[in-house]
C-alpha cells in the first residue's frame, strides 16, 4: 500500500446536460497490491498495461484507488454521494482507521460547506461510502450535514442492521444510526427521484441494498456507479469480483448488465474508486470492454 503524489484540491467536474457534478478526494490516489481488493494478480494487471498504466496501475502492476465523494447540483439542489471514510473512526484497516483529514474544509473550498447540501445519498453503507453522514463532537456522532435528508435504500439498511462481518457493527453505529434517530434519514426503494434527471437504480450484488444513480439531462446520460466496479481492468474481465461482494454471481450480473449498457448509450461512468479523473466511457473489446478516461 502506498499513497502517491496528488494535488487534492484538484476538484474535476463535469456536466451532464444541465447536471453538474464534482469530485472531491478524501486520500491520495493509493497504490496497492491488487489482491488486497480484487481478484486479480499484478499479471492480469500487466497483461493490460497499454490502458491501465498509469492512470489506473503503476509500472509493478498495483492497482490505483481513488476514495472520494461525488456532489451532484440538479434542479437547485445539492446532493452529496458517498461520503467517504470520516475522521476519528476506529476501523480495521491502517489506511481507514481514525483518520484526521481536512475533507470537509476541502469540501468548502470546492464550493460546497456541509450546511448547502440538501441530500446524502450512500451507493451502500460499506466503510468507505459513508463515514462522513457523521461527525464527533464533544465525544458524541452527530450528523455531518445538518441541513440534509440521509437517503438509504430500505433493503441497504435492513442488511447493513444485522451484518457482523469485519467492521460492519462499528460502521452502523457511529455512522448509520445516529442519523436513524436524528430523524433525518428517509428510506426510499430503487426508481426513487431525488431531483429531476436524478434517479436511483437498483445494482445488487456487492451488497443486496446497493443502489446507483442515473443522471439524465438534455439527452446525455451519466451513472454514478457505487461499487459495482472497482477498477477498470474488471471491464476487460467482468467475471472478477471484488473481495468484499456479498453475492458474488448477482454482482457478475450486474456488472456485465451496467457495461453492456454503457457500452451500447455512450453512458459516461463516474465510478467511486477509479483513479485519474473518475470518469470513463466504455467501448467494447472482443467478449468483453475496456475504459477511456473522459
Amino acid at each position: 500500500m502506498q499513497q502517491l503524489p496528488a494535488d487534492l484540491e484538484t476538484f474535476r467536474q463535469w456536466s451532464v446536460g444541465d447536471i453538474r457534478v464534482t469530485r472531491v478526494l478524501e486520500l491520495p490516489p493509493t497504490a496497492f497490491d491488487p489482491a488486497i481488493f480484487i481478484q486479480a494478480t499484478r499479471h492480469e494487471i500487466l497483461d493490460r498495461r497499454d490502458w491501465l498504466c498509469p492512470s489506473f496501475a503503476t509500472a509493478d502492476g498495483d492497482i490505483i484507488l481513488h476514495f472520494q465523494a461525488f456532489i451532484i447540483e440538479a434542479g437547485g439542489k445539492r446532493i452529496m454521494v458517498d461520503p467517504c471514510i470520516g475522521n476519528h473512526k476506529p476501523r480495521g484497516h491502517p489506511l481507514l482507521d481514525m483518520l484526521d483529514t481536512p475533507f470537509l474544509d476541502r469540501l468548502g473550498r470546492a464550493g460546497f460547506p456541509r450546511e448547502s447540501i440538501d441530500f446524502v445519498l450512500c451507493t451502500h453503507l460499506h466503510v468507505d461510502h459513508c463515514g462522513w453522514n457523521t461527525m464527533l463532537v464533544d465525544g458524541v456522532w452527530v450528523p455531518t450535514f445538518p441541513n440534509a435528508h440521509y437517503l438509504f435504500a430500505r433493503s441497504e439498511v435492513a442488511f447493513a442492521q444485522d451484518d457482523t462481518d469485519g467492521d460492519a457493527a462499528a460502521i452502523f453505529t457511529d455512522s448509520v444510526k445516529p442519523i436513524l434517530e436524528a430523524g433525518l434519514a428517509d428510506l426510499v426503494e430503487p426508481g426513487h427521484e431525488i431531483a429531476e434527471g436524478v434517479i436511483l437504480k437498483a445494482t445488487p450484488g456487492h451488497t443486496p441494498g446497493h443502489c446507483s444513480i442515473i443522471l439524465s439531462s438534455r439527452g446525455h446520460q451519466a451513472m454514478i456507479t457505487g461499487d459495482v466496479i472497482h477498477h477498470p481492468v474488471q471491464a476487460a474481465l467482468p467475471d472478477m469480483c471484488s473481495n468484499f461482494c456479498q453475492d458474488e454471481a448477482v454482482a457478475i450480473a450486474t456488472r456485465r448488465d451496467m457495461l453492456t449498457h454503457a457500452a451500447s448509450q455512450n453512458v459516461l461512468l463516474l465510478v467511486a474508486h477509479f483513479a485519474g479523473s473518475s470518469a470513463v466511457h466504455v467501448r467494447s473489446d472482443g467478449d468483453a470492454w475496456r475504459v477511456e478516461e473522459s
